[in-house]
């Protein structure tokens, strides 16, 4: 699979270019859910998510479906990711081939090669536990996944952005193509 990324975590607008991962929310109980990601690296917008007590492929799926869902299809973007099993398979090929995602793969043994989505889970998880070691239950580490994911989308400001959230990010880029259009 090639490397279509890089290490270049940029891109001129939304729904072009996602990275994606896998983490492990632990519960106290000793269990843990996992939690698949779909990044949009321009807005760093987490367009997809997914939380299940497995790590089948269908995991990684429900979360590209959900990102198609946002977006309105991923027609031609690409999806970054590392050679976890989930991403390399054969039944994810076939579905990245259904929307027209367009593989692609950091190298092996190399987190730097999808640095986005590493440090996306690594913030997720420090201000989400805020130095505990686990959630109390399986239903708290969701709730508060699902909370975190709508204020990181809305309220939280990223310096990459411009101190703007991804949303407000997304809408300013909206507003200056229609402001362009119009000129035109």
């Amino acid at each position: 699979m090639p490397d279509l990324i890089r290490r270049d975590f940029t891109a001129e607008a939304p729904n072009r270019r996602y990275v994606g991962d896998i983490t492990y929310l632990p519960v106290a109980d000793g269990t843990h859910l996992f939690l698949a990601t779909v990044i949009d690296v321009c807005s760093r917008k987490p367009a997809g998510w997914s939380i299940a007590d497995h790590m089948r492929s269908g995991l990684v799926a429900d979360a590209l479906r959900a990102a198609a869902r946002d977006r309105g299809g991923l027609e031609g973007a690409v999806f970054h990711s590392d050679h976890g099993a989930r991403c390399s398979g054969r039944e994810f090929a076939d579905l990245c081939a259904e929307p027209g995602v367009v593989r692609s793969m950091g190298a092996v043994g190399s987190s730097a090669d999808n640095a986005l989505a590493e440090s996306f889970n690594a913030t997720l998880k420090r201000e989400t536990l805020q130095g505990r070691a686990s959630w109390p239950t399986a239903r708290d580490a969701r709730l508060e996944v699902f909370r975190w994911a709508c204020r990181y989308n809305t309220r939280r400001r990223h310096s990459r952005l411009g101190q703007r959230t991804p949303h407000d990010y997304e809408a300013s880029l909206n507003a200056t193509s229609t402001t362009l259009a119009s000129a035109a």
